[in-house]
């Protein structure tokens, strides 16, 4: 098994590489929730996964908590495709507003994240979680810090 310099890879080749090959030996946030990239473009994730009893908050509906991570993930990995090989990023602020409750039964989420600004030390992304129906779950902003020898 040939091993993989992700470090000299570009983010946006890291995530294809991710989407197409999905390597499970490595643990990751999107491995636990069952995250699948599904478009991976420069500025642009969508990511999705298919929601669980595991999900719920106390009042039986999706806890928040996977509504954000999905954000989170969908935005920071939009910023990462903009990115060279051997710079990183990590997020700043994190602001999400909740429009509905999502359901634990299977539900498919589909959360997008846009670049709205990449610059030599921030960038800024926004995001949607959508339900299978294309209803809107919540929607967010990000503020990331660029990590790299010239940040």
């Amino acid at each position: 098994m040939s091993t993989i310099d992700f470090a000299a890879l570009s983010g946006l080749e890291l995530l294809r590489l991710i989407q197409k090959k999905r390597p499970v030996e490595i643990p990751s946030i999107g491995r636990l929730l069952g995250m699948r990239f599904d478009e991976v473009d420069h500025g642009r994730i969508v990511v999705s996964l298919d929601t669980r009893p595991d999900f719920s908050n106390p009042l039986g509906t999706v806890h928040g908590g996977i509504a954000a991570t999905l954000l989170d993930s969908a935005m920071g990995c939009a910023v990462h495709t903009t990115l060279p090989a051997g710079v990183g990023y990590t997020t700043l602020e994190l602001k999400v507003n909740y429009i509905r409750a999502a359901r634990t039964d299977g539900q498919t989420l589909i959360a997008e994240g846009t670049v709205i600004h990449v610059g030599r030390r921030t960038a800024t992304a926004e995001g949607k979680v959508l339900d299978e129906q294309g209803k809107l779950i919540a929607h967010a902003t990000t503020t990331c810090m660029i990590l790299g020898p010239d940040a």
